[in-house]
């Protein structure tokens, strides 16, 4: 289980972190992040509730922290890894991932190789450099995924979680609010990490709606969320002025609020007043 941070891509001088003989080694040019503590990755394999699903996906096992957990649970636990090295160790050292373990990059793989339409949750300690792309995907497969829980840079959990009037709160917030219920569990410091990383991490659960659609269009709706925050000091009266809207529409009192005072449902609702007059 693995974290990357900073830049991606090799770099020449760049050194490696050293390893014990076997294991593998913490690229510093990878920024990787290696988690070492077993009770904190036993508790984010209890982030999970197994039910409703049969599959789980880890993404970023590194040397399998994590997935060794994961393996006790009655479920098919599948692992995807971009790291050549991470994988020979994995296929070394975990017998029952043979023929599960994927070398691919998560945000390019379709999942429907492996898991058709089945339903399936997603777990992993989360690459800081993709952790919202991670998540964003997530969000593009919401009728496969029930359950995402996981590890991020603290302040990125804090924001998935943040209710309206934050400052923090913000495009992610609201896209996942719409389909999920967010929950922050608990905070993990960088002690626990070979090398450590400078900030804390935080780990969060996501449990899908009973009912996750939206009473609007749902393209229109994140187009909206994302042009309202491009511009959130600004009231949605001026951050919306490309939609074009009818000036006695914008005349709306929701329309004199900043992105940051509207709920979930709030930006439903603002969406559903646009929407009759969206090209």
């Amino acid at each position: 289980m693995k974290k990357n941070y900073g830049k991606k891509g090799p770099f020449k001088g760049q050194q490696t972190s050293h390893a014990n003989e076997g294991e593998v080694r913490a690229k510093k040019h990878l920024g990787q992040h290696f988690l070492k503590d077993e009770n904190v990755a036993s508790k984010i394999a209890e982030t999970l509730s197994y039910s409703g699903y049969e599959h789980v996906l880890e993404i970023g096992p590194g040397m399998g922290v994590l997935t060794k957990y994961l393996l006790k649970k009655e479920t098919d636990v599948h692992v995807i890894e971009i790291d050549t090295e991470s994988v020979a160790y994995l296929q070394e050292h975990y017998p029952p991932l043979r023929g599960k373990i994927h070398e691919k990059d998560f945000l390019k793989y379709d999942t429907r190789e492996v898991f058709g339409k089945d339903q399936f949750a997603i777990i992993g300690n989360f690459p800081y450099n993709i952790s919202s792309q991670i998540v964003f995907k997530m969000l593009e497969l919401r009728d496969q995924i029930p359950e995402f829980s996981g590890m991020f840079q603290k302040e990125v959990a804090q924001r998935i979680c943040e209710k309206e009037g934050s400052k923090t709160y913000g495009i992610l917030s609201v896209l996942v609010q719409a389909f999920y219920e967010a929950k922050y569990l608990f905070t993990v410091p960088p002690s626990v990490f070979n090398p450590p990383p400078k900030v804390d991490s935080g780990v969060l659960r996501l449990t899908r709606k009973e009912d996750f659609s939206l009473p609007c269009d749902e393209k229109l709706f994140f187009k909206v969320v994302k042009t309202a925050f491009q511009q959130r000091r600004k009231t949605l009266r001026n951050s919306l002025k490309t939609f074009d809207l009818p000036q006695d529409i914008k005349e709306d009192s929701i329309f004199g609020l900043r992105p940051e005072q509207l709920s979930t449902a709030r930006f439903i609702e603002l969406t559903q007043k646009i929407e009759p007059h969206a090209v």
